[in-house]
């Protein structure tokens, strides 16, 4: 049990409260003005140790910034280039804010302000959630290590990520951009559209990974770059998967293979290694914009020559070759596939996942369903005399329904 002493001070006597912490180091908490305040620290102190809820005050005095460094080391069962994420918020976001505050300092309210002026000073969605979710991971550790008895940071409101449209390109605009590509780099445009490989997956291929007797890609590695370095890991989903091909894929991968070893990569950069994700000023680059300028000419050709007329060719969008893969997607979900075959193919951990990134592939089914009824139910009709509907006789007679009283 705690004990309760009284001192004097300068201002008058004070009182001091000694007590021992679960792990049964003896500790004193000073400066109580009246004995009824220390008897109720120390009734509470003894009530927080008994359900698991104590927190000593010494840990509380410890600063974000000290437990920063640690909590992002820890962070090993991440992906590189999460972690990179993750160091890039802690450095520019969190720490120039919080690293100097102890967390019993912490406030849900300061933590909403530093929200709400991260977001006024124009800081996107997705960099205000990453930059809160690297504090509000420290604060649950420290949660979980008794530091903090509850989380200041949790229950805080968050901008909304907002969906940006989706480019997805028609066939004849994937071939119009592989041809633009030329040489390996189309067949690089063509197995993005049509086995839909995130790029760091095409990057990691190596010969030994195409069956073309079988038809299959085996997806085993991936090659991102992370801070200017290709790292090589597993898929994004931990998961090794397979990707059935296209027959005409099969022998322009089949001479793509021809003169390398088993362990080659499929696809290595101009200077050898690993491929980096193509940005801007690259041969992606280019293909798109003389793509997206020959449409352009031909709209304004068509549009020239039949001013009345919307143009007959179709605008060529800006892409990335992430939007590669989900013309990969579209492509599939026209050619009839469920979104079963499309998460394996993805790579999506559920078809919840795929439906929830690719609803809008997905109302065309619904369309479909819609159209379905009205081709099986044509030339049903429907007479109305009363309130109450009920079948004059069997629907397969002469197909009418009749509502009688």
């Amino acid at each position: 049990m705690a004990s309760i002493k009284r001192y004097p001070t300068a201002k008058g006597d004070r009182w001091l409260v000694q007590y021992r912490t679960p792990d049964r180091r003896v500790t004193k908490r000073r400066g109580f003005r009246t004995k009824r305040e220390a008897e109720d620290f120390a009734a509470t102190t003894h009530v927080s140790k008994l359900r698991g809820e104590y927190v000593d005050p010494a840990d509380g005095k410890v600063t974000v910034g000290e437990l920063g460094p640690g909590w992002l080391g820890r962070r090993t069962h991440l992906k590189p280039s999460s972690t990179r994420v993750e160091e890039v918020a802690w450095r520019i976001h969190v720490e120039p804010r919080w690293g100097n505050v102890k967390l019993t300092a912490l406030r849900h309210s300061a933590v909403q302000s530093w929200v709400a002026e991260m977001t006024k000073a124009g800081s996107g969605p997705v960099t205000v959630i990453r930059a809160f979710n690297v504090l509000a991971g420290i604060l649950d550790e420290a949660v979980r290590d008794r530091r903090l008895l509850t989380n200041p940071a949790r229950g805080v409101k968050l901008p909304r990520k907002l969906k940006r449209p989706r480019n997805y390109l028609s066939d004849a605009q994937v071939w119009t951009l592989a041809n633009e590509a030329a040489g390996d780099k189309g067949i690089v445009v063509l197995v993005l559209a049509y086995c839909g490989l995130r790029w760091g997956e095409l990057a990691g291929l190596h010969v030994a990974d195409v069956d073309t007797l079988r038809r299959r890609i085996h997806v085993r590695r991936n090659a991102t770059n992370v801070g200017g370095d290709v790292i090589v890991g597993t898929p994004k989903t931990h998961e090794l998967r397979t990707v059935p091909l296209p027959r005409f894929l099969v022998d322009l991968l089949a001479a793509e293979c021809r003169g390398k070893s088993r362990d080659g990569i499929l696809f290595p950069a101009a200077a050898g290694g690993y491929a980096k994700s193509p940005g801007a000023h690259t041969w992606f680059d280019g293909a798109v914009t003389r793509c997206t300028a020959a449409a352009d000419r031909a709209r304004a050709a068509e549009l020239a020559a039949q001013p009345e007329q919307d143009p007959v060719t179709p605008v060529f969008p800006r892409i990335t070759p992430h939007d590669l893969r989900h013309t990969a997607a579209s492509l599939a979900v026209s050619a009839g596939a469920n979104v079963k075959a499309v998460q394996k193919m993805l790579g999506h951990k559920s078809a919840a996942m795929t439906l929830d990134t690719y609803a809008d592939l997905f109302d065309k089914d619904a369309e479909a369903v819609a159209d379905a009824h009205d081709q099986r139910l044509a030339g049903y009709t429907l007479t109305t005399n009363a309130a109450k509907m009920q079948p004059k006789k069997e629907v397969g007679a002469d197909k009418r329904l009749s509502i009688s009283s």
